[in-house]
């Protein structure tokens, strides 16, 4: 057989054997607790702005990411403050820490308080105008689409639409939760926050899931694990701890900690009063792909 000339594309080939292909290393996601990004956004002087939460160096990734797939964010907007950031993502996630204020994203404007939770459709330039000092943490999938060279939705093509739940509306959807009986199979007692477009998913993104989770005074959620990373903000928490591959992390309110994929976990309250924390996975395209593999412990 004559072999052919080579050429600009027959150069760029590349071929690996079997034993080469798979051999594939990469630096594991490491249980971890942002404190340090914590510390800056809760600073007093704090000037508004973004803080990210970026582990890239550690992932050996060549753009910010808290995990390969998730990137997220304390934003910290004073009195009187804009901001207008614009993420290379199809959809935003955002749960307001303390204060108040409204987002504007063309003709829609939505009003938001302590403990909301709005999603946003991405790759729009939203403005988020404080009336008091306040703190937001915001996730989006910026590093999903950086790994594909992807582009943002155009606009009216976002997987999402503007979606507020208010914190009230929530807290009142976990008090039914903790009243159902206690033979009720559930994971956890947790409200997942789904929408009109993603109904059918009754995930928050194509590839992402969120869920505010609660922990009773004295209750556990036992060992289990499952294929999605966790990004886990601590919303409320008195002598509350996790156990991670058998670490203890001790959970600190406003800080975000991440729970490995694959990692056998647990969590404990051994205090007096409720635990909350709002959870980001990228469970949704886990569960896209019949992949999530989650397993209690035996």
């Amino acid at each position: 057989m004559a072999v052919k000339v080579a050429t600009v594309y027959t150069q760029r080939a590349r071929y690996y054997s079997s034993a080469e292909a798979f051999d594939i290393k990469r630096p594991d996601i490491a249980a971890h607790v942002f404190r340090a990004e914590h510390d800056r956004a809760f600073a007093p002087d704090a000037p508004s702005g973004l803080i990210p939460l970026d582990a890239s160096a550690a992932l050996d990734l060549p753009f910010p990411a808290t995990t390969p797939l998730i990137l997220a964010r304390y934003a910290r907007i004073r009195a009187g403050d804009r901001l207008a950031p614009r993420f290379e993502a199809s959809g935003e996630l955002y749960y307001v820490i303390r204060g108040g204020g409204e987002t504007r994203l063309g003709d829609d404007v939505l009003e938001w308080d302590a403990g909301d939770v709005f999603c946003l459709p991405g790759g729009v330039a939203a403005v988020h105008t404080s009336r008091q000092d306040s703190l937001l943490w915001i996730v989006t999938n910026e590093p999903e689409l950086a790994y594909e060279g992807a582009r943002v939705p155009a606009p009216g093509r976002a997987p999402i639409e503007v979606v507020h739940y208010p914190g009230d509306e929530i807290r009142r959807r976990l008090e039914w939760i903790h009243g159902l009986a206690s033979e009720t199979a559930m994971v956890g007692k947790a409200i997942n926050l789904s929408s009109r477009a993603m109904d059918r998913y009754r995930t928050c993104l194509p590839s992402f899931t969120l869920s505010m989770n609660s922990l009773a005074p004295g209750d556990d959620q036992r060992l289990h694990r499952h294929n999605a990373v966790a990004v886990t903000l601590i919303v409320q928490a008195s002598r509350c701890y996790s156990l991670i591959d058998g670490r203890r992390v001790e959970w600190e309110p406003d800080t975000v900690m991440i729970t490995p994929p694959g990692a056998m976990h647990s969590h404990h309250n051994e205090g007096d009063d409720l635990a909350l924390f709002l959870i980001v996975q990228d469970g949704g395209l886990y569960y896209h792909c019949r992949t999530m593999g989650f397993a209690y412990e035996g």
